[in-house]
């Protein structure tokens, strides 16, 4: 049988209405505290018709933050912030998760006050953060990390599964563990971050430890019908280049279908020089793992359709085309026409470039 995007699909035991998915971007849009408000719920609710909401990256602690206004999930008043999300989503009949982030070596002292941490003492190069600091936003070079214990890292498995409990209070209906993009996770996964002598480095058995960890942490937290999880293979900035890194993607893959977790999201990068990714590596992620896996990148309605058709990934992800269009299955369905992305309010500021773009 050959899946289309517009087909409902069962994503552990929740019901999708189709194979399209709004994946997470930072837009840095929260108040003081990182606490989402009104202006997120109706950006989320305005995109509800996607059969799966994957909401921004959501730090796990204060620690965990790298960049300025984005939300947090881990104090009372965040919570309560992401209820209005969950609320007009799922009044909308929407599906919506969260992703759980910790930025590790990717931030700087002006974001939060605290020194990065990492797997080691390697500092990201060539890599910027975003800072508001006096109302005034920049972008800010990563400071040198600081090398996390053993005790911390068990510490930081525990905030993940804490924040994924909150984020069941908060109304979502699932989790997906940021593991890609150059942040902690995967700072943990590639040999040229990770320099560790002890069981979190050294061999790839060792580096994909702590994302196993994690994982069954969040798995026995919330239940492996609501984890999902995120990787990156192909995707270097932040300093990320490994040669080993598909052999440790390939074993977390292999791991985290063991602990049942109900979808793998593989991170193509949504830019115009970002890696093709080779159908050599797509019949391996597919024998690895054999719950649903979800495509982000690079893709239109033609591109989505005919990677759906070749059984390896089961839902296709759209960035920047759910940015620009809020009403995208409306479109998809229509075959157009689709407006024009504004870079204006990427990141930062009001409702311009957030919740202003029309629907059909």
């Amino acid at each position: 049988m050959i899946n289309n995007l517009f087909d409902s699909v069962q994503l552990g035991n929740i019901d999708l209405k189709n194979r399209i998915v709004m994946p997470p971007m930072t837009r840095s849009r929260t108040e003081k505290g990182d606490i989402p408000s009104k202006i997120n719920a109706d950006y989320y609710s305005q995109r509800a018709s996607a059969g799966l909401i994957i909401a921004e990256a959501t730090q796990i602690s204060l620690q965990a933050q790298g960049y300025s206004l984005t939300p947090g999930i881990y104090t009372d008043e965040q919570i309560s912030g992401w209820k209005l999300v969950t609320g007009a989503v799922h009044a909308k009949g929407g599906k919506i998760f969260l992703q759980l982030w910790h930025v590790g070596r990717v931030s700087n002292s002006h974001v939060n006050g605290m020194q990065p941490v990492a797997p080691s003492a390697i500092l990201a190069k060539e890599t910027n953060v975003y800072v508001i600091e006096d109302g005034e936003a920049n972008f800010l070079p990563t400071d040198m990390p600081r090398e996390l214990s053993v005790d911390e890292i068990k510490n930081i498995v525990t905030d993940y599964s804490v924040a994924a409990k909150n984020a069941i209070n908060a109304g979502f209906d699932g989790v997906e563990i940021h593991g890609g993009n150059g942040y902690l996770i995967d700072q943990f996964l590639r040999s040229n971050s990770n320099k560790r002598k002890d069981e979190y480095g050294g061999s790839i058995e060792n580096r994909v430890r702590f994302v196993l960890e994690v994982t069954k942490a969040v798995v026995e937290a919330v239940g492996a019908e609501r984890t999902g999880v995120r990787l990156a293979p192909f995707i270097t900035a932040k300093d990320m280049g490994d040669p080993e890194i598909l052999e440790a993607i390939t074993l977390a893959s292999k791991g985290i279908n063991d602990l049942d977790a109900v979808y793998l999201h593989l991170s193509e990068a949504d830019f115009d020089d970002a890696p093709e990714i080779p159908d050599s590596f797509r019949v391996k992620l597919r024998a690895a793992f054999t719950n649903s896996i979800i495509a982000t990148g690079r893709y239109n309605l033609q591109r989505a359709q005919d990677m759906l058709e070749t059984g390896w990934v089961d839902m296709i992800g759209f960035g920047r085309l759910y940015i620009a269009n809020p009403d995208l299955v409306e479109r998809f369905k229509n075959d157009g026409p689709y407006n024009e992305l504004r870079t204006i309010g990427w990141f930062g500021g009001d409702e311009v470039g957030f919740t202003d773009y029309p629907n059909l």
